[in-house]
């Protein structure tokens, strides 16, 4: 596959991430019973397998590594952030409010990873403040 085709991947798979991600956050905060269908759970992972793949062809592609891309290295360090607060935010366990804030802190920090890739810059939206 070329390049263009699969940007376009990454660019889907970020999108239904994020959407999957918004939906299952919503649903944790509200007890929602869909949340724990075997469905719920499984095509996120099906979604972010094909985001990372197509995220380290990119990569590969452009011969770019977080090393040598201050920006990228800001993208998967933001990811990591994204991660660990969505977690916390679909996790049964923790307590409502706990899970409120670790949801809107994921959702900034999936924001920061998207202005990121769209300014390659390290800083992302931080740059228009």
């Amino acid at each position: 596959m070329d390049y263009s085709t699969i940007k376009l991947i990454h660019q889907g798979a970020v999108s239904l991430s994020f959407i999957g991600f918004f939906a299952r956050g919503l649903g944790a905060i509200t007890d929602a019973a869909w949340i724990r269908t075997r469905w719920a759970k499984t095509v996120p992972h099906v979604v972010d397998s094909a985001l990372l793949i197509s995220a380290l062809t990119l990569a590969w592609m452009l011969r770019i590594n977080p090393a040598a891309a201050p920006w990228l290295l800001a993208k998967v360090v933001g990811l990591l952030v994204y991660i660990a607060l969505g977690v916390v935010a679909l996790r049964a366990g923790s307590a409502r409010p706990v899970r409120l804030a670790a949801w809107v802190g994921a959702l900034t920090a999936f924001a920061y990873i998207v202005s990121v890739a769209i300014t390659k810059s390290p800083l992302g939206f931080v740059s228009f403040f």
